[in-house]
């Protein structure tokens, strides 16, 4: 079961992490390694992956190769990736999960154990979250990865499957959604997907307090998803389907009250006000209620839930907008 890795990476420092439980892992070691430098084309370069004499990432015992795609996007750099190998299997990693001590070995089963019709294995995600307090809203955001269907945290694909459909849609420009397009599309083509028993871990890493509200950018690919794959495409990806319905109804209700009030309609803009600040509070409190309750924690929750909604329906418009006119990709049929 000859497989290679493909790390997509913007230069994090856990890209050593990873790399470095990759080549520690007891097992079958990887054919080859790329590492996809997807930084923008003004800061490819040298990857600060390894110690600080060492201009590249951390030595491993396979062949490591630096693939540049320079800011495509993570569904490009997996393509570039992919296509720099020959071995029937391609697993596809983030730069900052850590697979397990076995995972090699584990792998190894789990590509044993695929029929001829499988077309992809995903490991098993674990986020280890605070054992003395409860976990803060980005906390627990990460922590759905570990229930996430077919994730590129850890995903193993046959790469004659890849090739059939095309890889990755490249339409996609962040890392959302690009996984489930991939799974839906190979699906519909008669394959199928598995889970695995391997074990690969997801920290969780700061990305600060407006994380949230940068996320709501994937409001525009669930546009996408929708026009690709139909209404029904939450479903069949296994997906949550989020909030978004009540942000715009939220979003509403603050638009109409600045309007009303703008217009000299002070009564009804005044219901209006009061409609919108009843569905904030319930959002956040909503956030804050599973949460450690600091004051940090609840001031950001506070400050994020007026601004989420906005956000949200923003880039839902934007996304309406610029997939106007999308189409869905070709599939081939599996054997």
């Amino acid at each position: 079961m000859t497989y290679s890795v493909v790390i997509p990476t913007v230069g994090r420092p856990s890209l050593a992490d990873c790399l470095r439980a990759v080549a520690d892992a007891s097992g079958p070691a990887p054919a080859r390694i790329v590492v996809v430098d997807d930084r923008p084309l003004t800061e490819c370069g040298p990857l600060p992956a390894g110690p600080p004499q060492e201009p590249g990432p951390v030595p491993v015992p396979v062949p490591v190769q630096i693939v540049y795609s320079c800011g495509n996007g993570p569904a490009a750099a997996r393509n570039a990736g992919w296509r720099a190998v020959s071995t029937p299997w391609v697993v596809f990693l983030d730069d900052d999960v850590v697979p397990g001590p076995t995972w090699a070995a584990e792998l190894a089963a789990d590509l044993e154990a695929a029929g001829p019709g499988t077309a992809a294995v995903q490991g098993r995600i674990s986020v280890p979250l605070p054992a003395d307090r409860r976990p803060t809203d980005a906390e627990r955001n990460t922590a759905g990865l570990a229930s996430a269907r077919w994730i590129t945290a850890d995903i193993a694909y046959r790469r004659s499957v890849l090739a059939a459909v095309g890889g990755f849609d490249e339409r996609f420009p962040r890392a959302f959604r690009e996984d489930a397009d991939l799974a839906l599309r190979v699906a519909s083509a008669g394959w199928e997907l598995a889970a695995g028993r391997r074990a690969t871990v997801h920290p969780v890493r700061s990305s600060g307090p407006l994380a949230s509200v940068r996320a709501q950018a994937g409001n525009a690919d669930d546009v996408l998803m929708r026009r690709v794959h139909g209404p029904d495409w939450f479903e069949r990806a296994e997906a949550p389907r989020g909030r978004f319905a009540r942000h715009a109804l939220v979003t509403g209700t603050g638009v109409a009250a600045l309007a009303l009030a703008v217009t000299g309609h002070r009564r009804a803009a005044t219901l209006a006000a009061g409609g919108w600040a009843l569905g904030t509070a319930q959002f956040a409190a909503a956030r804050i209620a599973p949460g450690p309750r600091t004051r940090e924690e609840v001031v950001t929750m506070l400050a994020t839930s007026a601004l989420i909604p906005p956000a949200a329906v923003v880039h839902h418009l934007r996304g309406r907008w610029k997939h106007r006119h999308a189409a869905p990709r070709g599939t081939a049929v599996a054997s």
